[in-house]
């Protein structure tokens, strides 16, 4: 489908309405977003399984509250594929360097000396991990802690524990998490978890001007110039943030969380980035 000056640009929104994501409301965050985005565009909403069969009726495809892809992992492929084979406008764009390729990013940012919590994928790197009384063990194509197990220093070292298509890291002791939100690469807001045994129970967060610096630095690292990306950190006991994960494929916003004017304000930037994409050459 081509636009035209006759006629708003269709966006084909993909969501999982009904997945049950722990604390937060997909159905309910999308179906916001989707009202607001039908203001200036023609809008409709798929399960990520119909992605491939309708995207070339859009203008545009916004991957939005879809779930984890390693529920769907061989309809994900064929829609990056098809995307690819047509020229798909997508928001995000697929050549993001975080989430949406895996988790080994924490690999390569560990080894290049970036504040993320140290990672490492081998079994002869784990001497590269600072000594820890446990560790997080969990899969490089994850997500939402699926697959994820915290193990004591013996189990990790021991001979049975398999770390094949593993990422391993030292159990940090931290004060709370953050989250700061950010569209085209221009920050937006921020949220953070007082209670690190309650990850979704947000509330607003003034970050500092440090704050601010630390979380566009993996923003611009990543070097996606349209879309939505959420910076995920933790305060250490030593007031020190490290990056948790980047997530650049379909980030839950928490936009019931911000105020009025924060959520207006984001919507907005979201609609600029989505007429941004659609008028590139």
């Amino acid at each position: 489908m081509t636009a035209g000056p006759s006629r708003r640009p269709a966006v084909l929104l993909v969501t999982d309405l009904t997945y049950p994501a722990r604390g937060r409301r997909y159905g309910d965050e999308d179906t916001l977003l989707s009202a607001r985005l039908r203001e200036d565009f023609t809008v409709a909403l798929c399960h990520p399984l119909d992605a491939v069969r309708l995207m070339d009726s859009f203008d545009l495809v916004l991957v939005r509250n879809s779930g984890p892809v390693i529920h769907y992992r061989t309809a994900y492929e064929e829609f990056r594929a098809r995307a690819a084979a047509l020229g798909t406008r997508l928001l995000n764009p697929l050549h993001g360097r975080g989430d949406m390729a895996g988790k080994r990013y924490l690999v390569d940012l560990t080894a290049a000396g970036h504040p993320v919590i140290p990672t490492v994928d081998r079994r002869d790197h784990l001497d590269r991990l600072p000594p820890a009384a446990e560790y997080v063990v969990k899969p490089e194509l994850g997500a939402d802690s699926l697959g994820m197990r915290i193990v004591t220093a013996d189990d990790l070292h021991g001979p049975v524990l398999p770390l094949d298509g593993m990422l391993v890291q030292p159990l940090v002791d931290f004060r709370y998490e953050v989250s700061f939100y950010f569209v085209d690469r221009v920050f937006q807001y921020a949220l953070h978890a007082p209670d690190p045994a309650r990850r979704w129970e947000l509330v607003p967060y003034r970050p500092e001007p440090a704050d601010l610096d630390f979380a566009q630095g993996f923003v611009d690292w990543n070097t996606l110039d349209h879309g939505i990306q959420r910076v995920d950190a933790c305060r250490t006991r030593d007031g020190r943030l490290l990056l948790v994960e980047l997530e650049d494929l379909n980030p839950y916003l928490s936009l019931d969380l911000v105020d009025a004017t924060v959520r207006e304000a984001f919507t907005d930037a979201l609609k600029r980035s989505i007429r941004s994409l659609l008028n590139a050459g």
